[in-house]
């Protein structure tokens, strides 16, 4: 059974920290603002018809809404930071092998500016806003189900800054 004043916490926590009122995430999920007020006060639970989308509003998982922050993930996968560091520097390597206006690389690098609302090739040439894009794989990672060692991450990143971005969400997916 699940814990209705934990589920409640978890789903207020998680609405702010994501900055929404309970209107704005009704209607983000096509309810009204007084369905999400009760889910808050644990006079009731998200129906299983809307929970996966609430985790994808919420940006978490359905364990972890459910269990009130004590998610139950099964890692897939183990992802450390210098094989993200490699993986988007592949994406650098293939505008260098192929050319930058073959269509495997524009396609790349379209997707990612339009998903990530950035300039790829421009947060690429600075340290601080290439971390930050190595951060956000990371947590993408994170959210697919692959495990980061959270010691890696400390190391691995010189900007304080995203480190503490890093461990916040990872803390909020229960693995730091």
């Amino acid at each position: 059974m699940f814990d209705m004043k934990k589920v409640a916490n978890q789903i207020a926590c998680l609405r702010k920290a994501k900055g929404l009122t309970q209107s704005e995430l009704g209607e983000r999920l096509n309810i009204s603002y007084q369905a999400v007020s009760k889910w808050e006060r644990a006079e009731s639970m998200p129906d299983i018809s809307i929970l996966v989308e609430l985790a994808t509003v919420l940006e978490t998982t359905t364990d972890n809404i459910l269990n009130g922050g004590n998610a139950l993930l099964s890692y897939g996968r183990k992802v450390t930071v210098n094989e993200a560091r490699e993986a988007l520097n592949y994406l650098n390597k293939i505008g260098e092998l192929l050319g930058k206006d073959n269509v495997f690389y524009v396609g790349a690098i379209e997707g990612i500016n339009s998903k990530m609302n950035i300039d790829f090739e421009e947060y690429a040439k600075d340290e601080y806003t290439y971390e930050a894009i190595l951060a956000e794989a990371i947590i993408q990672c994170i959210r697919c189900g692959a495990y980061v060692d959270m010691s890696d991450v400390k190391r691995e990143f010189k900007n304080e800054h995203w480190v503490n971005i890093v461990l916040k969400f990872a803390k909020d997916f229960g693995i730091a």
